[in-house]
């Protein structure tokens, strides 16, 4: 009985895997782009001083990942059924989702300086859940290649459509690309990094800075944002797991 609900769930995953990968190979739409050209006029508005403290904090942000094991990752998860790991990710992405949207509410009734000062707070929530998600799904993040993944999920999820689609072009044949990182990384493209992840969060985010409607607004905005994370890297794993078995299952 046991092992026919693992089936019926494996089955369940797969079709949902399909649906998600067909989402990511989609072509930019007029809406993408009409979103672009209105994030461009809002980054006009927008101080010079706040676009470098922003750029400063994800380039940081970004370079403490990638060269060290700067967040307490729990241990790999080495034995577990998808459906075991996947009840775990879900009490993770629920935990954390919960966590982001306090945190957003706090900041977000403080006004501007709390605002700014909330963009690492958030992108260390973020890249926490991503570490506890990975060693759920039984790897070491200790390794950095395994780190690099972590921020390729993380753009995945927060880019524009036709970054979406080459960055999935990559994870898809992460077997293969994996093999060709160096022993040590420092060629990451951090600045297209720090720009894709800055311009989808200007537009969510900026309104959280305005008083009196920034308590609601970052509590609804950062819950979603952690839960289109969360979504992201299931799936992202799930294809990775996919891979592994060579396509024949998931």
């Amino acid at each position: 009985m046991f092992a026919n609900n693992i089936e019926i769930y494996e089955n369940k995953v797969a079709a949902e895997l399909l649906i998600w990968q067909k989402k990511m190979q989609k072509s930019p739409s007029v809406a993408n782009s009409i979103s672009k050209a209105i994030q461009k006029k809002v980054n006009a508005f927008i101080p010079d001083k706040v676009h470098e403290y922003i750029t400063t904090a994800i380039k940081q942000m970004v370079k403490l990942v990638l060269y060290g094991s700067t967040y307490t990752a729990i241990k790999p998860l080495e034995d577990g059924s998808l459906m075991l790991r996947e009840a775990y990710v879900r009490e993770k992405i629920d935990f954390y989702k919960k966590a982001a949207s306090a945190e957003g509410a706090i900041v977000g009734a403080g006004g501007i300086l709390m605002g700014l000062a909330e963009f690492p707070i958030l992108f260390g929530i973020k890249i926490k859940l991503l570490y506890d998600i990975a060693a759920l799904y039984g790897h070491d993040v200790t390794d950095y290649r395994e780190r690099v993944f972590i921020l390729y999920v993380f753009q995945l999820a927060f880019s524009s459509q036709e970054r979406r689609n080459e960055i999935y072009q990559i994870l898809q044949t992460w077997p293969q690309y994996v093999q060709t990182l160096p022993n040590d990384i420092n060629e990451f493209d951090w600045l297209t990094f720090q720009q894709e992840y800055r311009d989808y969060l200007d537009l969510a985010k900026l309104a959280q800075l305005i008083p009196i409607i920034g308590a609601p607004v970052g509590a609804i905005v950062n819950y979603q944002l952690l839960e289109k994370l969360g979504d992201t890297a299931k799936n992202s794993y799930r294809l990775r797991r996919k891979l592994a078995l060579g396509n024949k299952s998931i």
